[in-house]
């Protein structure tokens, strides 16, 4: 695992985060409109709550959108659990020069889904790849 530091305000959402999913967050990332917690393999379902109610508590605590990413050591499920609901069916990674480059190849039906509305869920998976796995972009197929 890479060496990351995290700041203070990380610290503090991470444990507001577990204060009310009862959930340990292994990561955050905070970006404009959002917060990105990364949990331990398991607990994505415990970390949401029934219906959703963790995170709609604190979508009105932070004021940000939220949104849970069950980390995997393993890339091809980390990927997987990133770009989820969308079915992922090939990854490659490519070097270029100094730059890897990650190509995501889905399901044609969930393409739509796995860019996301503005290319939000590539991003969100750009922010986590190369915090991980030193990923400099993300292409989806």
């Amino acid at each position: 695992m890479p060496d990351i530091k995290l700041t203070p305000e990380e610290l503090k959402y991470m444990s507001l985060f577990q204060d009310v999913t009862r959930v340990t967050a292994r990561d955050c990332i905070i970006t404009e409109d959002r917060i990105i917690f990364l949990v331990n393999p398991g607990q994505t379902g415990l970390a949401i709550g029934k219906g959703g109610t963790n995170v709609r508590k604190l979508k009105n605590v932070i004021g940000k959108d939220i949104e849970i990413v069950e980390y995997n050591d393993d890339m091809e499920k980390l990927v997987e659990n990133i770009m989820a609901p969308a079915r992922v069916r090939a990854i490659k990674i490519v070097q270029n020069n100094s730059k890897k480059v990650m190509h995501i190849r889905v399901d044609f039906n969930d393409k739509g889904i796995a860019i996301g509305k503005n290319g939000r869920n590539v991003q969100r998976a750009k922010l986590i790849l190369k915090r991980y796995k030193d990923i400099d972009s993300v292409i989806i197929e």
